[in-house]
């Protein structure tokens, strides 16, 4: 198991994580370095564990959202893949449809 240090509002911590893992691990703390120093510039100097109950509220609401608003293409991308799928069986019949009296007149 590897260990970083990493900084959340001016202070180090370390933190384990699996080997590997240890650039995503420091990107994800700036993230939640960023959240918690915008909730101290915005609301003052509060307590480590008030700041960073506000920083990951923040996260988890951002995060909530992109859940819904994935939900929502996901639902989007099946509508349009059976739309697709009908406008794809509409022409099939209709070429062959046009194939068959294509083939009459030629008769």
């Amino acid at each position: 198991m590897a260990q970083v240090n990493v900084e959340v509002n001016g202070r180090p911590y370390a933190v384990g994580c699996e080997d590997g893992q240890e650039a995503h691990l420091m990107e994800i703390a700036k993230l939640f370095d960023h959240q918690v120093r915008q909730v101290s510039q915005d609301m003052g100097q509060l307590g480590d564990t008030r700041l960073f109950l506000m920083g990951a509220l923040l996260l988890a609401d951002e995060l909530y959202d992109a859940k819904n608003r994935l939900g929502a293409m996901q639902a989007e991308i099946t509508r349009l893949q059976a739309e697709r799928s009908r406008v794809e069986t509409r022409a099939v019949n209709a070429l062959e449809s046009a194939a068959a009296r294509i083939e009459k007149l030629a008769v």
